[in-house]
């Protein structure tokens, strides 16, 4: 209640903890964050199981009031965190200003903002707990400007994890949450308190408290997995059957989880009567992160070693056609065609360059072919090559492919 004495600090200790028993809930804000971080941990129970790391936007030069204001807010003991931090649950912890923040091992690691990027603290610390966790990271995007989060959002999703955004009629500010909306990657859209509430319905799910390697099914499950696989065979013509199992199956049970569903055979009976979720679960299975120039190692070699290579004493008129399978939402494609035209230089306009590219996902290649991307590349893509290969459109944080990317890409 307002007035409340401040919760005491809580300290890393010297015991390890086991952290990969309970859930971690990532959450980000920029503005407006306070009043949508308050009205979330008001409405949290004192024991979830759960641990809560919030992550806020602050002055890079001013002392952050954030854990005072928010012990007032709630029961649960609110900590600012310390290098080396060891996470609890049903504990808060709140980033310091001006650093970035990772977890290893159980516990929180503070390191410096870049200084020749955009601070993105958010997407940092999401992707961080989606590496350390995965389908026990629980993320979630609340009230700010521009897009910090929605890369971060977007590696948990693929780790198997749960992520939520703040309904945008409720956000003081809603760019963040509608950009990562945006993604395709957020299961639930809902005011602060509802996901408070929803948050505790899930705490204790198996889905986010056994192992990952617990996938064994009966018999009778077996039967209703290859049930599954038909009807998405018969749908979107593509078959499972052969892909990872273990993937597949915490896949179905994330999507079991969302619709509080008990058991497989109720989830079977979902997909069979409800067209949207078979699409949901198809979409599920496939998506996965990229980036561009995700392996610089790669990207540098192609232009050095490989792409001279290809193009040496090449017969005049003779087409250089490269094949990218799999190009997800067309970083890829698009780093591999920015290498290709730094490897040539003057020589560009003597050379016929055709790059195909394939995914079985039509929504991954709808956004493929759109070239639009947010000012979270600023992290893979050098100033230089921003300003060469990319134009910025109306919305300053959005960069979409430019014209003077004249290698003819067929998505």
């Amino acid at each position: 209640s307002k007035g409340k004495p401040a919760a005491p600090e809580v300290t890393a200790g010297s015991r390890q903890p086991n952290h990969k028993s309970f859930p971690i809930v990532g959450i980000g804000a920029s503005d407006g964050g306070l009043e949508a971080f308050t009205m979330l941990l008001g409405h949290l129970a004192r024991k979830s199981g759960m641990a809560f790391v919030l992550v806020q936007h602050l002055a890079p030069k001013h002392e952050s009031a954030l854990r005072e204001l928010l012990s007032r807010a709630t029961e649960i003991p609110v900590s600012e965190v310390a290098d080396g931090m060891g996470v609890e649950p049903d504990h808060i912890y709140v980033i310091p200003p001006n650093v970035n923040m990772g977890i290893l091992n159980g516990h929180l690691h503070l390191m410096p903002r870049p200084p020749a990027h955009p601070h993105l603290p958010i997407n940092f610390f999401l992707t961080s707990l989606a590496a350390e966790l995965g389908n026990k990271a629980i993320g979630v995007i609340l009230s700010g400007t521009a897009s910090d989060g929605s890369l971060g959002m977007k590696a948990i999703k693929a780790e198997g994890g749960i992520t939520f955004a703040q309904d945008l009629n409720s956000a003081k500010y809603n760019d963040m949450p509608r950009n990562a909306i945006a993604t395709g990657c957020i299961d639930f859209v809902l005011t602060p308190n509802a996901i408070a509430s929803e948050l505790i319905q899930l705490a204790h799910h198996p889905y986010v408290r056994l192992a990952p390697e617990m996938d064994e099914l009966s018999d009778e499950g077996e039967n209703e997995l290859r049930k599954i696989f038909a009807l998405l065979r018969t749908v979107t013509g593509v078959d499972f059957s052969h892909y990872k199992a273990s993937t597949i199956k915490r896949r179905i049970r994330r999507r079991m989880l969302l619709h509080k569903a008990q058991t497989q055979g109720e989830y079977l009976s979902l997909v069979q009567t409800v067209r949207e979720e078979l699409d949901a679960l198809y979409q599920d299975i496939l998506i996965h992160v990229t980036g561009f120039f995700r392996d610089p190692e790669v990207f540098e070699a192609l232009k050095v070693e490989v792409f001279p290579n290809l193009l040496k004493n090449r017969a005049a008129g003779l087409p250089l056609r490269i094949w990218v399978p799999g190009c997800s939402t067309g970083e890829e494609v698009y780093s591999l065609a920015i290498c290709l035209l730094e490897s040539l230089g003057d020589v560009f306009n003597t050379a016929d360059i055709q790059i195909f590219a394939t995914d079985v996902s039509e929504l991954a290649l709808e956004k493929a072919r759109a070239g639009v991307y947010l000012e979270n590349i600023t992290a893979e893509v050098s100033p230089e090559r921003l300003r060469r290969f990319f134009v910025t459109t109306k919305a300053a944080s959005i960069y979409k492919g430019s014209n003077s990317v004249r290698v003819r890409i067929y998505l």
